[in-house]
């Protein structure tokens, strides 16, 4: 399956939550698919978040994960979304805090650079973890990505609206036309 990183893909607006919403369809096991396990996408991911990243700002260029580093980051991306998901569902965390600051410390201690993607994703994990407006940060109703909503009123539902708001209104309009039909 062929991929390209476009700026939906970076819908998150940080960078652990764009690693972490690399798995697509995350609870769907039958259609679950993860983007770095396909062939060049670890590898090309760094370079279009430098381009479409909400925190380019703060790591500018970035290094791909050293290839002998890539397992500890896929146990930190799990972790990443097992905690964040967890906080945004108010559900008991059972010890997932501890757990995520071990793999980040794991993580930073492996990082070949402290400008490569593991280093930057720990950096960027740390940064939500003592995020002060916690509600802001929200799961996609219609994809389950995980997101920080920056509306004014805190109100987006969405990951994207040009896409997961889009489709959803889409879907309402079809079920509610569908509905009126004789």
């Amino acid at each position: 399956m062929s991929f390209s990183w476009t700026p939906h893909r970076f819908s998150g607006g940080a960078l652990a939550l764009d690693v972490a919403n690399s798995v697509i369809l995350r609870h769907d096991e039958t259609r679950r698919i993860d983007r770095f396990e396909a062939p060049g996408q670890i590898e090309s991911f760094p370079k279009a978040a430098a381009n479409f990243c909400a925190e380019r700002a703060l790591f500018g260029d970035i290094i791909p994960v050293h290839a002998d580093g890539r397992p500890g980051f896929i146990r930190l991306r799990e972790m990443i979304d097992r905690y964040f998901r967890a906080r945004v569902l108010k559900e008991p965390s059972n010890g997932l805090l501890a757990e995520l600051l071990a793999a980040l410390s794991e993580t930073l201690s492996r990082a070949q650079s402290p400008e490569g993607l593991d280093a930057a994703t720990v950096h960027s994990t740390l940064r939500l973890i003592a995020m002060p407006d916690e509600e802001r940060m929200k799961i996609c109703g219609n994809c389950g990505w995980l997101f920080i909503d920056r509306s004014k009123n805190k109100s987006r539902t969405w990951c994207d609206m040009a896409v997961c708001g889009n489709r959803a209104k889409a879907n309402r309009h079809y079920r509610r036309k569908r509905e009126e039909a004789p």
